[in-house]
């Protein structure tokens, strides 16, 4: 394989943002899977790998610029960033998790200030600013969510 197709590889998501509908979130899936089946609520792993995908992402989004345009449907491992913060310190069951995701999904799709200021960064910057904002939104809903169906449910 050479650089242009790692890169592709990679920053699709191993090819999953290649759907034709909803990129973004088939393009999640693989991120979601890893977390609940491998990561499986080891809070310290989803604590690294949602610094590390962070790290990653602003890198090799903007290297996945140069194959597919500016931020192009097809680059999701800035949604893989944004799905693991979402994740931290939310406890580890199948209903968190989903509601994880959903959340995810939607604030992502959404942009909700600062979300949509964060875009306008530089190259991967940008492509990644705005799903680790929306990661943050999420992960912060996905609390208050578990909070009200544990406290009132």
């Amino acid at each position: 394989m050479n650089k242009s197709s790692l890169i592709k590889f990679f920053a699709s998501g191993f090819y999953t943002s290649y759907s034709k509908i909803v990129p973004g979130t088939t393009g999640t899936v693989p991120a979601w899977l890893l977390a609940y089946f491998v990561v499986a609520g080891h809070r310290e792993a989803v604590i690294i790998l949602a610094a590390a995908l962070t790290v990653i992402s602003v890198w090799l989004a903007s290297a996945a610029e140069n194959v597919y345009g500016h931020d192009a449907k097809k680059i999701v491992i800035d949604e893989w960033a944004g799905m693991f913060i979402t994740l931290i310190l939310v406890p580890f069951s199948l209903t968190n998790y989903i509601i994880a995701f959903v959340a995810f999904r939607g604030f992502d799709a959404v942009k909700i200030w600062p979300a949509n200021v964060a875009e306008n960064l530089p190259r991967g910057w940008g492509v990644t600013a705005d799903d680790v904002v929306a990661g943050i939104q999420a992960c912060l809903s996905t609390h208050l969510i578990v909070y009200i169906i544990n406290s009132y449910i």
